[in-house]
């Protein structure tokens, strides 16, 4: 897996959470895109996105409500999986829980590049 070297660049999207249930993932609900195994700092893209941020890329996530940023702030994700072909614009984020990932809902979000 290459790591991006787009140290920077940033994308507005609509970000939501899921977690490792058959119904919110493929046929193998621990085992990302990449085929590493679903863990905490793991986030899927949708396929336009992937383009721009590539597996592999570090990302930060910033809520542009203002209201999730504090278990956000300082955080670097990874991007090692992808969502369903019909999605776009979007950013998923791994969730321990469903209860945690419903507490996420979905929202606006800028994501950028650390490298």
């Amino acid at each position: 897996m290459a790591v991006s070297p787009i140290r920077g660049r940033t994308a507005i999207a609509r970000a939501t959470a899921y977690n490792s249930l058959p119904n919110q993932t493929d046929s193998t609900p621990f085992i990302t895109a990449t085929g590493t195994r679903t863990r905490p700092g793991v986030v899927a893209l949708s396929r336009d996105l992937l383009r721009t941020f590539p597996y592999g890329s570090k990302i930060m996530i910033e809520d542009l409500s203002g209201r999730y940023n504090s278990a956000l702030r300082g955080r670097v994700f990874i991007v090692e999986d992808t969502m369903a072909a019909r999605k776009t614009g979007s950013l998923d984020i791994w969730m321990s829980s469903r209860s945690e990932a419903m507490r996420f809902g979905a929202r606006q979000i800028r994501i950028t590049a650390v490298r």
